[in-house]
C-alpha cells in the first residue's frame, strides 16, 4: 500500500499522495500521477491503479485543472485518471467515489460537511487562490444544506511563502484582497502565501479556525517527498489529494 499524508481533522476517508510507492522512472521517480506530463503512459496507469487501492474507494473521480473557479458536482466515477469534466473543484454525497486533485505546488483542500454527509475537494493555484475557489466550494456545499461553521478542511502540501518569488504586481494583489499577512517581503523579491490567503477566504466563509487543519508542508522544499513544478522547471511528476463520503 502506498503512504498517504492525512489530518486528525477529517473523521472520513482522505489523504495526500507522496512521490513514494510507484513505478516511475527519473525525474517522475516514483509515485508519477499525471498523465501528460512526459511519464511512460503504462507507468502512470500502474501509479493510478495502485492510487485507488489505497484510497479504498471503488472510483476516481479527476478533473481537467484549468486554474478557475468552476465547482463540479459528482455522482460517479471512473476506474482510472482520467478526467471526468473540467473545473477545479468537486463536490459529492456519493459512496464509494473518491474526489481527487491533482497538484505538484498547488494547494489542495479538502473539505467535509458532516451535518449532510458531503465532502469537497478544491485547486487552488495563485488563480485559484485570488477566486477563492476554496470560498466556492463551501457555498456549494451551503447549497446543499450544509453549515459552514459545522464544516471541516485540510490545507494540504504546496509550494509556501518560502519558496514562492511573486512579482510585485501579483503581491500588491493580494496584499489588497486579504491583507499583508499574505506576503512576505524580507526577501529581495515579494514572497507570496497561497496556503494563507486560502485559510482566509475559507474564515470569510464562516469556517471555524479551528476547523482549518493546515499540513504546514512545501513541496518546494522537500525534493524527497513532493514533486515541484517551480522547483524542477516544470519537469516533474503530479500528487493527488482524494477524499471521499464513504
Amino acid at each position: 500500500m502506498i503512504p498517504l499524508l492525512r489530518s486528525t481533522r477529517l473523521p472520513v476517508p482522505h489523504g495526500f499522495s507522496t512521490r513514494a510507492g510507484g513505478v516511475s522512472e527519473g525525474d517522475f521517480a516514483e509515485l508519477n500521477l499525471g498523465r501528460k506530463v512526459g511519464d511512460l503512459p503504462e507507468r502512470v496507469a500502474e501509479n493510478g491503479r495502485r492510487f485507488l487501492e489505497a484510497t479504498g474507494a471503488r472510483a476516481l473521480a479527476c478533473l481537467s485543472q484549468i486554474h478557475g473557479g468552476r465547482v463540479v458536482e459528482i455522482s460517479s466515477g471512473r476506474s482510472d485518471l482520467e478526467p471526468l469534466d473540467e473545473g477545479d473543484a468537486s463536490i459529492t454525497q456519493a459512496h464509494g467515489v473518491a474526489l481527487c486533485i491533482g497538484a505538484a505546488d498547488c494547494l489542495p483542500l479538502l473539505f467535509h460537511a458532516p451535518d449532510i454527509g458531503w465532502v469537497g475537494a478544491a485547486h487552488a493555484g495563485w488563480r485559484g487562490a485570488d477566486l477563492r475557489i476554496g470560498a466556492r466550494t463551501v457555498e456549494a456545499l451551503a447549497d446543499h444544506g450544509a453549515r459552514p461553521e459545522a464544516m471541516r478542511a485540510v490545507l494540504g502540501p504546496c509550494i509556501r511563502a518560502c519558496c514562492y518569488e511573486v512579482s510585485a504586481e501579483l503581491a500588491e494583489r493580494f496584499e489588497k484582497q486579504f491583507g499583508p499577512s499574505v506576503v512576505d517581503r524580507s526577501h529581495e523579491r515579494p514572497h507570496l502565501d497561497i496556503a494563507r490567503a486560502s485559510w482566509l477566504a475559507l474564515r470569510d466563509a464562516g469556517l471555524a479556525a479551528e476547523a482549518i487543519d493546515d499540513l504546514g508542508l512545501c513541496t518546494a522544499c522537500d525534493s524527497e517527498r513532493f514533486f515541484s513544478h517551480r522547483r524542477d522547471r516544470g519537469h516533474t511528476g503530479r500528487m493527488l489529494a482524494f477524499i471521499r463520503a464513504g
